[in-house]
């Protein structure tokens, strides 16, 4: 089976169960603790793939109530540095599952939340948790330094 699918909502992940197909919600205030199917039981794992966010009420849900911290990638389909980030975004998301998530939001269909979080240069990588923005960097970065961005951020949350 492929990787599951994600979607996010205003409630949580929504995600199927690669055992039996039934849709579970892992909801985002649990999110790095142990989910199970609720019908077959078979262990959840944290989603290990950037989340693509297209409502400002589901990035607001996610960044304001997620227990992980939530490393964000605004981006747009006509820019070139976007592309060349993507994949490097990808692996940070695959070696964060339990730890952070990954999501990513195209500047171009949620314009007004890039405007109100004045995001005017990208690829920008900002990463939130509770609610509050804990450090933004724009420019393409390769996965490393994307990974020591987001820890760095973490720890000074937890400070």
């Amino acid at each position: 089976m492929t990787e599951r699918s994600i979607e996010p909502d205003e409630r949580g992940l929504v995600l199927t169960c690669p055992k039996c197909g039934q849709s579970n919600r892992m909801v985002y205030a649990r999110l790095g603790q142990k989910f199970r199917c609720a019908q077959c039981h078979t262990e959840l794992s944290s989603p290990s793939e950037p989340i693509e966010v297209k409502k400002e009420s589901v990035f607001e849900a996610l960044t304001g109530q997620s227990s992980l911290p939530v490393l964000v990638d605004f981006w747009a389909p006509w820019c070139g540095p976007c592309k060349m980030v993507a994949p490097e975004v990808a692996k940070v998301a695959s070696e964060g599952p339990g730890r952070w998530i990954v999501a990513k939001v195209n500047t171009e269909e949620l314009p007004g939340l890039a405007q109100r979080l004045r995001i005017n240069a990208i690829p920008l990588m900002v990463v939130f948790k509770g609610g509050r923005e804990l450090a933004r960097q724009a420019g393409a970065m390769p996965a490393s330094a994307i990974r020591q961005f987001v820890e760095q951020a973490g720890q000074a949350a937890s400070r």
